[in-house]
């Protein structure tokens, strides 16, 4: 099989690298990529963006699958334009995707599914964002109704803050918080069938104890040991299925990677919000458990025979993911700075650790910072415990200046396994 990944992220480099080592896999590009991705894969210029450029690429390079990694290109209908070109694509079309493209639009697919979500106004001046913020109380939850790179929510005490979000935003989604841990469950469908993977657990803030602003995700790890083991098959019943099944009957099948974002309340499980596409970091961390070759599992779903592949195998190891993020992220961040110890990694913590790499560029024989968050080093483990010492190893030999990562991603599950 001959595989195209759209994208040149540390998702992309996780299901890259989950790719090389699938047998099945007898060629891998990988468009446009980045410096860590194109030792696993051939890279290509390509705009992520623009439908037709990618399904010529594809069409040049006799690719049987193509594989759509970030939300952008997926809601700009990428993948329609992959499939009208006769090409499997796992990814969902533009219509579909707009379950991460509009926060209102998920809202309302998740109320006639009968979902369990928190409860919500969608705003479009500052007089209904008032009155949302006020019949709600802090803290306040603000979110754009658009993508926004995973940075498009507020949550806060502060109402002014509050109302300055609101503002800068066409339309939003302000909505009651919601308390208890959260996780991150993704699942494969071909719009009928769901198969769930193993839940994990991220986190959005950029500094220790949860404090600082929200980003993109700075860490991950699976699996999560205070979970209930039924929560894969409630969310399945609850979230997954009822939602594949809704878009299905609007006309609007949903095939891909459905991830609902979810908090435990003491009310019971709530749906946070959906996203179309694979999650980063939490990638990451579940593909690193992931057993079965990733390849035929990703082709079943563009075909539409989920219903026929084997139950998915999983490593009872652990897996943890830390982000080395750049100056000043998630700011404006710096870029341009060399990046060091990325072979040391490589020849002393190999095969239990590894650097995937995010915002990089290759500059002759350096490695440069080319983003916000720029590498996010993973490492297995028997438990929680031995993969943070060594993903916490591994992280002490990269040399980033003024890079920056959190030291107490998974801290808290390890200490209470």
């Amino acid at each position: 099989m001959k595989v195209l990944v759209i994208g040149g992220g540390a998702r992309e480099h996780a299901l890259c690298r989950s790719l090389s080592l699938d047998p099945d896999v007898t060629s891998l590009h990988c468009a446009p990529g980045n410096a860590g991705i194109a030792e696993v894969a051939e890279l290509h210029a390509v705009d992520a963006l623009d439908g037709a450029a990618v399904a010529a690429l594809a069409a040049r390079l006799e690719a049987d699958l193509v594989v759509v990694g970030p939300e952008a290109p997926l809601v700009a209908g990428v993948a329609d334009a992959v499939r009208a070109a006769g090409i499997d694509c796992f990814g969902p079309s533009r219509e579909a995707a707009a379950l991460e493209g509009s926060k209102a639009f998920a809202k309302d697919v998740m109320a006639a599914a009968g979902v369990p979500t928190a409860r919500s106004y969608v705003c479009t001046d500052p007089e209904e964002a008032d009155e949302a913020l006020d019949a709600f109380g802090a803290p306040y939850v603000v979110k754009d109704d658009g993508l926004a790179a995973g940075k498009g929510v507020v949550v806060t005490d502060d109402l002014t803050a509050a109302r300055e979000h609101a503002a800068a935003c066409e339309r939003v989604v302000i909505e009651e918080f919601l308390d208890g841990p959260e996780v991150s469950l993704f699942a494969i469908t071909d719009g009928t069938t769901v198969v769930p993977l193993q839940p994990a657990q991220d986190f959005k803030r950029a500094l220790d104890g949860d404090e600082g602003p929200n980003t993109g995700g700075m860490g991950a790890y699976s699996p999560l040991p205070w979970a209930d083991p039924e929560l894969v098959s409630e969310v399945l019943e609850h979230v997954l299925q009822p939602t594949v099944d809704e878009l299905r009957k609007r006309g609007t099948p949903f095939s891909g990677l459905l991830y609902a974002g979810l908090a435990i309340t003491s009310r019971g499980m709530r749906v946070i919000e959906f996203n179309a596409r694979f999650g980063d970091p939490e990638t990451q961390v579940v593909l690193a458990r992931l057993r079965t070759p990733l390849a035929g599992v990703l082709s079943a779903a563009a075909r539409g025979t989920l219903a026929d592949i084997e139950p998915l195998r999983w490593s009872g190891d652990a897996a943890v993911t830390v982000v080395v993020a750049s100056h000043n992220y998630p700011g404006t961040p710096r870029t341009g700075d060399p990046i060091e110890g990325l072979d040391a990694v490589a020849t002393e913590d190999a095969p239990h650790a590894y650097v995937l790499h995010a915002g990089t560029a290759q500059d002759g024989d350096r490695v440069l910072s080319a983003g916000g968050r720029v590498l996010s080093v993973t490492a297995t483990g028997t438990d929680l415990t031995q993969a943070r010492e060594r993903v916490y190893t591994a992280v002490g030999r990269i040399g980033l200046d003024g890079g920056q990562h959190r030291t107490d991603i998974a801290a808290k599950a390890a200490a209470d396994a």
